[in-house]
């Protein structure tokens, strides 16, 4: 009897350890600021950035039930995932203009004067919007700032801000990936204005 409970104990713990493998983690990244890099500064998104806007916006509104009708919780069993896409794009934000803060710690990014968003360097850490959860890891990475997020579904959120043309350019890359599908790439740029 007890040899087939050790059978059954260790069989459980193999089959945890499996799953527990199969989801991705996100790990903290770098932690030191490239020497002479700061991101500070107000930007202005390129006019032909419109279309990646609009794609970000869209995304958003997707993944937060889009138009749909709001219907009391005891006549919809919804998920924590939205209408037509991951959770995770509930963590992505974007702006026309952007005004960054850096500090020795973080930075401190608001878009359009409305929304601010905080990231603390090497900072790994749960996050929220609303009821919506998910894992946060940034910092500096071969002269760029990292962002990922990770909902509870797997999908990976990542974003990079990039200096180019001596500082006065400031690039924004953002994937969106679950699994082996890229679901959201798109990059945008913004010029100086102070």
């Amino acid at each position: 009897m007890s040899r087939i409970a050790g059978t059954l104990v260790l069989a459980s713990l193999a089959l945890a350890g499996c799953g527990m493998q199969g989801r991705p983690q996100l790990t903290p990244v770098g932690d030191v600021i490239p020497a002479g890099v700061t991101l500070a500064g107000r930007w202005q998104l390129r006019a032909e950035g419109d279309e990646a806007e609009r794609r970000i916006r869209e995304s958003e509104h997707k993944s937060s039930g889009g138009m749909e009708d709001v219907v009391a919780p005891a006549r919809r069993d919804r998920s924590r995932r939205g209408a037509d896409g991951p959770s995770v794009y509930v963590f992505l934000r974007t702006g026309n203009t952007l005004k960054i803060t850096q500090t020795p710690y973080g930075l401190f990014i608001s878009f359009d004067r409305s929304v601010v968003e905080e990231y603390r360097f090497r900072e790994h850490r749960p996050v929220n919007v609303g009821p919506i959860e998910a894992d946060r890891a940034s910092g500096w990475q071969d002269g760029k700032y990292l962002i990922r997020t990770l909902d509870s579904e797997g999908t990976l959120l990542q974003e990079t801000y990039a200096l180019e043309a001596g500082g006065e350019v400031l690039v924004r890359s953002v994937s969106v990936v679950y699994g082996e599908e890229e679901t959201l790439s798109l990059r945008q740029v913004f010029d100086r204005l102070d």
